[in-house]
């Protein structure tokens, strides 16, 4: 339980000090400038888009953070039986760098001007991401095949659980990811797809993230 407050207490941390620099604690009654022009009405440090997605990204890590708490606490009681690593999550841990580490790509691409890579690149990102989702079922199917099924144990519950809900994150990421491609295949100019994809690459960064602190905490465990 202590854990889980830490890693709650440093995302809000993290996460006022970011909203900080956006300017959302500013006092536009307190500031100075220049005549004629009201203090605080200039433009935002960041898109706004990105401060929502910051905001949406503490609360996703917060749930992240109550799951492994629960998950630590309840390996403590008596009936909890430790479950196999099923060795397709190295591979898939792998599959979700490279869709990470394509975004990234995307991004150089569209800095260069380079539509037809950035086009590769998004599509890159997109088939890893959902062949790290195919990954996540063909492990549940080798549990499923060796007799761990859903409610066979809690470690059985809690990993189902817990990579479900990262999947179904995915999911509503490769969405969005899905309107960027989409714009894409129909866009001259690939600067203009700088802003969604910095919107998919930080999503996709955390996501990355918050699998490698569970898929540590399973194996740790």
């Amino acid at each position: 339980m202590g854990a889980t407050i830490l890693v709650i207490a440093l995302i809000g941390v993290v996460a006022s000090f970011w909203l900080a620099r956006q300017r959302l604690s500013a006092k536009p009654w307190l500031e100075a400038g220049p005549l004629g022009e009201f203090p605080g009405t200039g433009p935002l440090a960041a898109d706004p888009a990105k401060i929502a997605l910051g905001m949406f990204l503490a609360v996703v890590a917060s749930l992240f953070a109550l799951f492994a708490g629960a998950y630590l606490m309840r390996m403590q009681l008596g009936d909890w039986r430790t479950l196999p690593k099923p060795g397709i999550l190295w591979v898939n841990t792998g599959i979700l760098v490279l869709a990470s580490g394509a975004l990234v790509w995307a991004q150089e691409a569209a800095d260069r001007g380079s539509l037809a890579q950035t086009r590769r690149a998004i599509l890159l990102a997109a088939v890893a991401s959902l062949a790290f989702l195919a990954g996540q079922v063909l492990a549940w199917r080798d549990l499923v095949r060796d007799g761990y099924f859903l409610a066979t144990n809690p470690a059985a519950t809690f990993f189902y659980l817990i990579t479900g809900m990262h999947g179904l994150h995915l999911l509503g990421g490769l969405v969005a990811l899905g309107r960027t491609a989409s714009r894409a295949w129909g866009e001259t100019d690939a600067a203009a797809l700088r802003p969604s994809l910095d919107l998919c690459a930080i999503y996709w960064h955390f996501l990355l993230l918050v699998w490698c602190l569970l898929f540590s905490l399973f194996l740790v465990t």
